[in-house]
């Protein structure tokens, strides 16, 4: 067996689930296959191997599916792909092969139910990875980061449940004013590219990565400019979106036989639970309406199931993760942002407000800048509702990182006869290469900001109610 091409990557991972993607190797008309097979970290005895076949319509690519796990149990992995001699092979005759497996071993952790358990996460978004004919340059430039990332989880205690990639993980409008990238073929090599680098690769094979997409993994400040002829583009972007980014995450359902089912997938947001912390995360940037009468950034569907989730659920903390900013507003481009959709916003404040929904925490990325905010209520006390981004993992020289002077902090964000929306930072902003380390305790957050070093920058307190 080979080394997967691509992966592994670690996606949705429950009490007893894990969802493992991995890419193997075209072999002209030959029929390829990819295997895995797991223990627990103390056994000797391997579980019995799991195969599928390969299909070069998902550029081949799969997710395997490990059930029946043990809550809270530490894992070990193996995985790869190869092509039999004998084209009859079927996912069932593979598995009397004698196959040598690649020596490589992975590490996972299933969830645990305890509630009230401190549980901690990777947020981090806007990766930039420069392209030439198809060959990243300078690839150590878009990759150190997660060196360091992989660094502090290794001694992170609490352990890091997840990574939550809040963005431009590719950005296939790289130089798109004089040679954007709009064929499938050539969005599909950036993804093979920017999953592939040592250090990336480290970090996604033995921590659960969680996805969603932003305007880079189409075209910038998508669909504020898209024109007739952008459907193309569209259709290839997420078609590359699905297979790379969407698979591995809860949205599609699993299948009998150790695999997902691409065809479930029906919209892009999604929900997951860790314990008693719940994470809504969004798709910002599909189901916009920019007509006139009905502006909204997320569609009537997502939003009426978001505004269900933020009043049934039970979770003790909730997560709402919308890749661009939910607040404090950009002075110049906020249009693209939660800025240009006033109306909406509010909505989702009024119901938070009027339902005294508590520790609610908005999770974003976009702005290539950092920090925390508070926003509140004059007339409502009870309310509170507070803000964390992330954002960039690896920046441009093209691009300038924000600083405080970016946004608009000296105006209430919003004013109803109920009252006026007031916000202020609650942190320094970070105008570097940066990660977040959120720690979610009893009684508050605490997000630790760091450089692409692993230096630490700053720590914020977020307290619980």
């Amino acid at each position: 067996m080979l080394k997967p091409t691509v992966g592994p990557i670690i996606g949705h991972t429950t009490t007893n689930q894990a969802r493992i993607f991995i890419r193997g190797g075209l072999q002209h008309n030959a029929a390829v296959f990819a295997g895995i097979r797991y223990r627990t970290l103390d056994s000797k005895q391997w579980q019995p191997s799991q195969f599928v076949k390969l299909d070069p319509t998902r550029d081949m690519t799969e997710v395997l599916v490990l059930d029946h796990l043990q809550a809270d149990t530490d894992y070990e992995y193996q995985t790869g792909w190869f092509s039999p001699m004998n084209p009859v092979h079927t996912i069932h005759s593979v598995a009397e092969l004698p196959l040598q497996w690649p020596r490589e071993t992975y590490r996972l952790r299933t969830r645990s139910h305890q509630p009230l358990q401190p549980r901690a996460y990777i947020l981090g978004s806007c990766r930039y990875l420069r392209m030439t004919s198809g060959i990243p340059v300078l690839p150590h430039l878009g990759d150190r980061i997660f060196a360091s990332i992989s660094q502090l989880i290794e001694g992170a205690q609490p352990a890091i449940s997840a990574i939550m990639m809040c963005g431009d993980q590719i950005y296939a409008d790289d130089l798109n004013l004089f040679a954007p990238d709009r064929d499938y073929d050539e969005i599909i090599a950036k993804y093979r590219a920017a999953f592939s680098l040592p250090n990336i690769r480290r970090l996604m094979s033995g921590t659960s990565t969680y996805m969603i997409l932003d305007d880079h993994e189409i075209e910038d400040n998508w669909p504020m400019n898209a024109e007739k002829s952008d459907d193309i583009l569209f259709r290839n972007a997420m078609a590359a979106y699905e297979i790379y980014q969407a698979s591995h995450s809860p949205i599609c359902s699993t299948t009998t036989n150790g695999t997902i089912d691409l065809t479930s997938l029906k919209h892009y947001w999604y929900q997951f639970s860790d314990g008693d912390i719940e994470w809504f995360v969004t798709d910002s940037r599909t189901r916009r309406n920019l007509s006139r009468d009905n502006r909204r950034l997320l569609d009537e569907e997502q939003e009426q199931a978001l505004c269900k989730w933020l009043v049934e659920s039970p979770a003790r903390v909730k997560f709402v993760v919308t890749s661009v900013m939910f607040y404090p507003d950009r002075k110049l481009n906020g249009d693209d942002a939660w800025a240009g959709f006033p109306e909406q916003r509010l909505r989702l404040l009024e119901t938070i407000r009027r339902h005294r929904i508590r520790n609610v925490v908005f999770i974003s990325g976009d702005v290539h800048g950092s920090l925390t905010s508070r926003l509140s209520h004059s007339e409502d006390p009870e309310f509170e509702v507070h803000t964390v981004v992330s954002s960039p993992l690896s920046n441009s020289k093209l691009l300038p990182y924000a600083t405080a002077a970016t946004f608009t902090l000296d105006q209430p964000l919003a004013q109803t006869e109920a009252g006026t929306y007031r916000h202020a930072l609650t942190s320094q902003v970070i105008s570097q290469d940066n990660f977040a380390h959120m720690v979610v305790e009893a009684e508050r957050i605490q997000v630790n900001y760091h450089d692409r070093d692993g230096r630490h920058l700053q720590s914020i307190d977020i307290p619980l109610r």
